[in-house]
């Protein structure tokens, strides 16, 4: 696992942080060849979401989200995205290219070893389709999420 995913885990909801670390490390174990995961994005304010929301509306770009800040599980620390790294240097979303030479896409051994932990892919879902997206069952529901009183630390108790 690379420094760039441990800080993005270490940022993440504490509640899931050795489950995603065992996740990530499961993924590695898989991808046999040239691949291995990065978290690209975990905890985001609710100004970063809004920029992101902004983005293909009110400032220039495809649009990427449908979430305003406050309505995306990642600001509350459930919630990953990720690419592939190629030879510990290049970043890759390429969901079909089998890297390992398994038969199987590198990408699809990440999204099954994430769905038999737990967790919802946005390859899923039936709008705006988000492939490089994570967020842990039981917590999907941001309407349900930012209702709950926070810790000192400024995380969700859950």
């Amino acid at each position: 696992m690379d420094l760039i995913t441990l800080q993005r885990i270490e940022k993440l909801h504490p509640s899931i942080r050795d489950e995603v670390k065992k996740i990530i490390t499961e993924c590695d174990e898989a991808l046999t060849g040239r691949a291995k995961i990065r978290i690209t994005q975990g905890l985001r304010t609710f100004a970063e979401q809004n920029d992101l929301y902004a983005q293909g509306r009110t400032k220039p770009g495809k649009r990427v989200t449908n979430a305003k800040g406050g309505q995306s599980i990642h600001n509350y620390g459930f919630a990953v995205d990720i690419c592939l790294i190629i030879d510990d240097k290049t970043a890759s979303w390429d969901t079909a290219k089998d890297w390992d030479n398994d038969k199987q896409s590198d990408w699809m051994e990440v999204v099954v070893i994430f769905k038999k932990n737990g967790w919802n892919w946005g390859g899923d879902w039936r709008t705006l389709k988000d492939m490089p997206h994570f967020d842990k069952k039981g917590f999907s529901d941001w309407k349900v999420l930012s209702k709950k009183k926070r810790d000192k630390d400024n995380y969700i108790i859950v």
